[in-house]
């Protein structure tokens, strides 16, 4: 189980020393306890991943921030998170790997129309899970719905 490896990688990090993945290790484990205590419940492993890819997310976003004001120390810092957060995460999909998906989803939903992005996105989401990245899929699908 994702929440037992995350317990057991902050441990050994902490014996290693290793100060950067101990505190990406932590922010992944309070962000789950998070949803776990408003939500009073248990979550699934799917649903752990969903929320390390928010966290992958979240550094993505401010890397472009970083390099544009050109802060070379955050910008190695934050990659050093991004690799260490995707060890987590399962392999991600190429673009033509999600084209080929959504291609499907298309077919099964009769999508012709940028009007019926909604509909083939939200399957397209359940389909891919974490191993697609938001962003991605929807240029996917904005290029086949043209």
């Amino acid at each position: 189980m994702l929440k037992e490896k995350l317990l057991e990688d902050l441990k050994v990090a902490m014996k290693e020393k290793q100060e950067l993945k101990k505190n990406v290790v932590q922010m992944i484990r309070a962000a789950v306890l998070q949803v776990e205590k408003d939500k009073q419940i248990e979550l699934e492993d799917n649903q752990i991943l969903e929320i390390i890819a928010k966290e992958a997310k979240k550094r993505k976003d401010s890397l472009a921030d970083y390099e544009k004001s050109g802060r070379e120390d955050l910008v190695e810092k934050i990659k050093a998170e991004i690799e260490i957060v995707s060890e987590y995460l399962p392999k991600q999909l190429s673009r033509e790997e999600i084209a080929e998906i959504v291609k499907v989803i298309i077919e099964e939903t009769g999508a012709t129309t940028i009007k019926d992005m909604g509909t083939v996105m939200k399957h397209a989401k359940e389909k891919m899970g974490a191993s697609a990245d938001g962003k991605a899929i929807n240029e996917v699908v904005r290029e086949l719905l043209k």
